[in-house]
């Protein structure tokens, strides 16, 4: 049994090992030192998102992405508002669930999950419904691996006067985003994902104007996104109940380490020749690609099942063997499974990969 595993996953990913380190440190949520690196990982989003902190904030969430964006759903749309969901994957539709469990009157446009959203959808449905007040939409949608153009339909939607929100929950960090040429309102994303620290938090870069226009509007206390927002503001980065500390520390390491690899271009850079090399190297093995390149995202990368007799199980177990976790396939219509390519995984790393690929198929 090997040691540790390189996971070749969305997140949680393989971390380096100062980010690991940065875990042995234990702070008190109450204090200076602390709330300062809360603080300094705030600001670090806004230049991330390439925002200025007099227009935008960034607010941290306890708790996985998923509840960072529970957060934006169950507290900044009112009971007199409508959201719209583009929804083309598993986490749209967790988006359309989170909106019944709250009573948030809601319109779905689905499309298959192998297809982009499109603005020519989008516009289908704007014009039929024009009560539509909020707009949410998935950049990489992971259950495929596909890349939505957010850069695309989120202007449209913005200068019809919706308020936007978008989870970029796997691309934000790895994939270039401006948000405010982009015109997002929300953006969502987490502690584990391309920043490349672990699991523990995730945090919204919001539009200051339209987020305090929220106040006192959130259907739960511990995702109220405002109330977490004012907090912070008041007491220097002080989070209103206790949170993951070591992860904190260890996301500040992280952020270290993307400003070290040269930014987001770098890592953008790297993380779109992995999936490149991975993608060529599979294909030369006999497995195919699922989503067409011109909309594949450099995050994650869905393979079809070479044979009808497949074992997958079998295969991941393997794998696991020789030292690499991948994840199984997400989509009802093809039977799939996936590899991730962000984290601290290199191309010797996909090479290494592609040999254990290589060898267990010919067995």
């Amino acid at each position: 049994m090997v040691e540790k595993y390189l996971l070749l996953t969305p997140g949680p990913l393989t971390t380096s090992e100062e980010v690991k380190e940065a875990m042995d440190f234990d702070y008190c949520t109450w204090d200076d030192d602390y709330k300062k690196i809360t603080q300094s990982f705030r600001h670090s989003l806004l230049d991330i998102a390439q925002v200025t902190e007099d227009e935008y904030t960034a607010v941290p969430i306890q708790g996985s992405g998923t509840y960072g964006v529970e957060s934006v759903i169950s507290s900044t749309i009112s009971n007199d508002d409508k959201l719209m969901i583009a929804i083309n994957g598993a986490y749209g539709k967790r988006i359309s669930e989170m909106a019944d469990i709250y009573g948030i009157d809601h319109v779905d446009l689905v499309v298959d999950e192998r297809e982009p959203i499109t603005l020519e959808k989008v516009t289908e449905y704007l014009d039929k419904y024009p009560d539509i007040s909020h707009f949410a939409m998935i950049h990489c949608e992971t259950t495929t691996g596909i890349l939505n153009p957010i850069e695309d339909i989120i202007p449209y939607v913005k200068a019809q006067g919706i308020t936007t929100i978008v989870d970029a929950m796997s691309s934000f960090g790895g994939v270039p985003i401006d948000v405010k040429e982009e015109k997002i309102d929300y953006l969502i994303s987490s502690s584990n994902k391309c920043i490349q620290g672990v699991p523990g938090f995730s945090f919204v870069i919001a539009n200051k104007q339209i987020l305090e226009a929220t106040k006192g509007m959130s259907r739960t206390l511990s995702l109220d996104l405002y109330d977490q927002y004012a907090e912070m503001e008041r007491n220097n980065g002080k989070w209103r109940f206790t949170s993951p500390t070591h992860v904190v520390h260890a996301f500040y390491e992280a952020l270290a380490e993307l400003n070290a690899e040269g930014g987001v271009g770098a890592r953008h850079k790297r993380y779109a020749s992995n999936q490149k090399h991975l993608a060529t190297g599979m294909e030369e093995l006999g497995f195919k690609v699922l989503i067409d390149e011109k909309y594949q995202s450099p995050i994650i990368t869905s393979f079809i099942y070479p044979t009808a007799d497949f074992n997958f199980h079998e295969f991941y177990q393997e794998l696991k063997q020789d030292g690499f976790v991948i994840y199984p396939g997400k989509i009802s219509q093809v039977p799939t499974f996936r590899i991730g390519n962000i984290g601290e995984v290199y191309d010797e790393d996909i090479t290494e990969l592609l040999v254990a690929i290589k060898n267990i198929m010919a067995k």
